[in-house]
């Protein structure tokens, strides 16, 4: 199912403000940048296709009021100089930062025995140390400014058992990540929170695929897992981002919001 419905604009006080949000050239990533867009933001994406990303930046540029409101930076943020990068033209381009979404992530491998050191340290290395870097490279300019927003872009299976264990590991720590960041960084008027999503459906996407492949399998997942009886969409994630990071958010601070349809079974 294609949700349409009135992507206006939720006057949520972002006017102006500088977002990076990584991995955003599809998907949850995009939604978020294009959310953020649409209430004023001045966005910078980054992924490491540099087509899909130039796409990607035209798609944002028709709500953010032109180009010259968009920022793209082909950049692989697995290495701490793809980071470095981001943030350094990010700031050079719009002069700071005030909103970081950290959305990249991947984590292969199977069961314990399956699973090498290598698996998990891809995982370690493509998820949690470039959330960790990006939000130890754009605090000082929070700072600078007086406040900001980070928001980490978790699931709902780091706070309960599903998916692959590498994933369930990675996003876990990503939880936790901004919790400690939360309390370390209040008295710098900085917020920070993680996002869960339940399972969400975009063209490409892990679930995309797999429907693909096995539609039968797929509709009876959606009819047992799913209460609402259907995928969740990027948008409906990429709006609460947005409401996250926007001074009408400005008592939520180191929690973890669930946007999943009522799939997780966690209290």
């Amino acid at each position: 199912m294609r949700l349409s419905y009135d992507r206006g604009h939720m006057d949520l006080g972002l006017t102006n403000k500088v977002a990076i949000v990584t991995g955003s050239s599809r998907g949850l990533g995009l939604a978020a940048a294009t959310s953020l867009a649409a209430e004023g933001c001045r966005v910078c994406l980054c992924a490491r296709g540099e087509a899909p990303l130039r796409a990607a930046a035209a798609e944002v540029a028709r709500v953010a009021g032109g180009p010259a409101n968009v920022l793209a930076v082909a950049a692989d943020v697995s290495r701490a100089d793809g980071v470095q990068a981001v943030i350094d033209q990010t700031v050079a381009a719009f002069g700071g930062i005030d909103i970081l979404v950290n959305n990249v992530g991947i984590a292969g491998g199977a069961g314990l025995l399956e699973t090498s050191d290598q698996d998990w340290q891809d995982a370690f290395d493509q998820t949690l140390l470039p959330a960790i870097r990006a939000s130890r490279a754009a605090v000082p300019h929070m700072q600078r400014r007086g406040g900001g927003s980070i928001v980490i872009i978790a699931s709902i299976f780091g706070r309960e058992a599903g998916g692959r264990m590498t994933y369930n590991a990675v996003k876990a720590a990503e939880i936790s990540l901004a919790k400690s960041l939360a309390q370390q960084l209040a008295s710098s008027h900085i917020r920070v929170n993680s996002l869960s999503p339940g399972s969400i459906l975009f063209e490409g996407g892990s679930w995309w695929r797999r429907q693909q492949a096995d539609p039968a399998g797929i509709a009876e997942f959606v009819k047992r897992e799913l209460p609402f009886g259907r995928f969740g969409s990027p948008q409906e994630v990429g709006d609460v981002v947005a409401f996250l990071c926007s001074p009408r958010a400005g008592w939520i601070s180191g929690t973890s919001v669930v946007v999943d349809g009522c799939q997780s079974r966690a209290f």
